[in-house]
């Protein structure tokens, strides 16, 4: 997802579950993990590129391992950077995998459910053999990311490119809508997982809320 989708879907999923602050703290986190340089090179796990299912979703389980581990040394901001990395990976595993493509096959074409009823869980998908993310062929790869220069090279890549693949933003079509709506939903389930391994001090330090 582009960085700005990235914030509205966590602000989305988790506004009334966290303070102004620590909901914040978490966008900045997400965002990070766009950065050309330290968060896309060499970090598949981040993103679900290049079909590394295995890698994002243990990606996924050790940073909620890290913020329970912060959060038993009262250390707030070390907890929310790390939700706010592991709800970016889960965020991506809808935009840049087939998953939404998976979904929607099981209905009528002329008649698809609205985005809102996607169903971000299913087991069946997610393990499927015909499930795939975008693959990333450096260094033309890098081009697409240049908005003047995508249009011109995303033709030139394959077609399980990440840039052929991806469902980023609404100029992807309608499939972005689906992909939005399943990773709001995926970030409230993550968020209810991380905390119910929680105490409620511990709750409390984390949302910054009173119980």
């Amino acid at each position: 997802m582009l960085t700005r989708y990235h914030a509205a879907i966590t602000r989305k999923a988790l506004v009334e579950r966290f303070s102004p602050s620590a909901l914040d703290a978490i966008v900045a986190a997400n965002l990070k993990q766009d950065n050309l340089l330290f968060g896309q090179i060499g970090h598949d796990e981040y993103h679900f590129d290049n079909n590394a299912f295995d890698r994002g979703f243990a990606h996924i389980k050790s940073q909620r391992g890290l913020v329970h581990y912060a959060l038993e040394n009262e250390d707030v901001a070390s907890a929310l950077t790390a939700f706010g990395k592991l709800i970016h990976a889960a965020q991506d595993f809808y935009a840049h995998s087939n998953y939404v493509d998976l979904w929607l096959a099981q209905y009528d074409a002329h008649t698809p459910p609205t985005p809102p009823e996607i169903d971000p869980l299913i087991e069946e998908f997610i393990n499927s053999p015909a499930l795939h993310s975008g693959k990333l062929y450096y260094p033309l790869e890098i081009f697409s990311y240049i908005p003047i220069l995508k249009w011109f090279v995303t033709p030139l890549l394959p077609k399980d490119s990440h840039s052929n693949m991806n469902l980023d933003s609404p100029t992807r079509g309608v499939r972005f809508a689906y992909a939005f709506e399943a990773a709001v939903k995926k970030t409230m389930v993550e968020f209810d997982q991380t905390v119910a391994e929680l105490s409620t001090s511990q709750s409390v330090l984390f949302t910054g809320l009173s119980s």
